[in-house]
């Protein structure tokens, strides 16, 4: 008996984080995807880091890891030239020598429901946890007109292919009868009516959803499982709130903790020396809002969501005079907020591909140091 097995590409990796954290949701400014190496290529081995530095590299080829999965873009900005003339240079080269491909996924995994801050969130204990801001112009609206015989065929395959999802509900739609005309030249071969004559059909005008990542898997499924040869089709932009994509996250504490016990929490939680933080405000914490890395654009949205006190980092000395004491801001350091990012790849990884090699990077990337 012959047994064929399915060589795995870095490609079959893309994919399942791409399928968790879409490449549409990351911010205008951010370079995530594969920024060297072939996609096609057999997949031996992952190292997972929140930085991809020349010795990250380096653990990457002693590991026989020819894929780097790494939060932060390594090619941030546009490279002109590649000559070893700076880390990231010299990064690029030495990967690319030893064909090792570097997969980023940044603000893209910073932006989704069960990303970067749900992370952060769980490692505090913070339930009830929801998008602190959520972004629009992320959905899209099909409009599609279906005779009434295949109007259950279309409905299902345009569900398959990803609509009708509305925050914790699925397969929704709107659906209204009504009567569509219209007449084929001698060109055409219509699936109801005849050749040049004037037809009238009871027809289903269908609406429903989608997120704009799938249009193009949407208009196929909608194409293949419609019986016309024309189909007609409107697609719209929304604006709405997507309550599952968004930055920053906001969740309560199980018990509410005074705020020096708090701050010793997050100094455990976060494994870091000491603390910055604005002046105490003598009341318990109870919401807490969290934003991995530089925040300081949430700060407004933490406060609006009357949040006790807001975690992130990168705040600079006047920006902490903008809290004006409605809400304790602690700033933990960029990188020690989102260590974490790492446990994400490998749990989504590993449910996907439970037996391949896996490695989370013992090197610690962060550029900042304590005396």
């Amino acid at each position: 008996m012959l047994l064929l097995f399915r060589i795995m590409s870095i490609e079959d990796i893309i994919s399942e984080i791409e399928n968790f954290a879409p490449l549409a949701y990351q911010e205008d400014y951010d370079n995530c995807g594969l920024l060297t190496g072939n996609k096609k290529t057999e997949a031996r081995g992952a190292l997972l880091t929140l930085d991809c530095t020349e010795a990250v590299v380096e653990e990457a080829i002693e590991n026989n890891c020819n894929l780097i999965v790494a939060h932060h873009p390594v090619i941030f900005s546009g490279l002109k030239k590649i000559t070893g003339a700076n880390y990231v240079e010299r990064t690029i080269i030495k990967a690319i020598q030893n064909n090792i491909a570097i997969y980023a996924c940044h603000t893209n995994i910073d932006n989704v429901k069960l990303g970067v801050n749900k992370k952060i969130s769980e490692k505090l204990g913070l339930e009830n946890t929801k998008i602190l801001a959520p972004k629009n112009n992320l959905l899209k609206k099909l409009v599609t007109f279906v005779p009434v015989s295949h109007h259950e065929q279309v409905l299902q395959a345009l569900f398959n292919a990803g609509c009708g999802h509305i925050g914790n509900y699925d397969n929704c739609s709107f659906n209204a009868e009504g009567t569509g005309t219209f007449r084929g030249n001698d060109n055409t071969k219509p699936f109801i009516g005849k050749v040049n004559e004037l037809s009238q059909e009871k027809e289903i005008r269908l609406e429903t959803i989608f997120e704009i990542q799938n249009e193009h898997k949407v208009i196929s499924a909608l194409l293949n499982a419609h019986p016309y040869e024309e189909v007609a089709y409107d697609i719209y932009n929304l604006s709405n709130k997507h309550p599952q994509v968004g930055s920053g996250m906001i969740g309560e504490l199980q018990t509410p903790m005074n705020e020096k016990d708090f701050l010793s929490l997050v100094k455990k939680t976060f494994n870091v020396p000491f603390i910055k933080h604005t002046q105490l405000l003598n009341k318990s914490i109870k919401k807490v809002a969290v934003c991995g890395g530089s925040g300081k654009f949430l700060l407004k949205n933490a406060i609006s969501a009357q949040a006790d006190v807001y975690i992130t980092a990168d705040f600079k000395y006047h920006e902490y005079f903008d809290t004006e004491n409605k809400i304790l801001l602690i700033d933990t350091g960029h990188f020690e907020t989102e260590q974490f990012t790492p446990e994400i790849f490998s749990a989504l990884i590993q449910k996907k591909f439970p037996t391949f090699a896996l490695r989370l990077s013992k090197i610690n990337t962060n550029p900042v140091n304590y005396f």
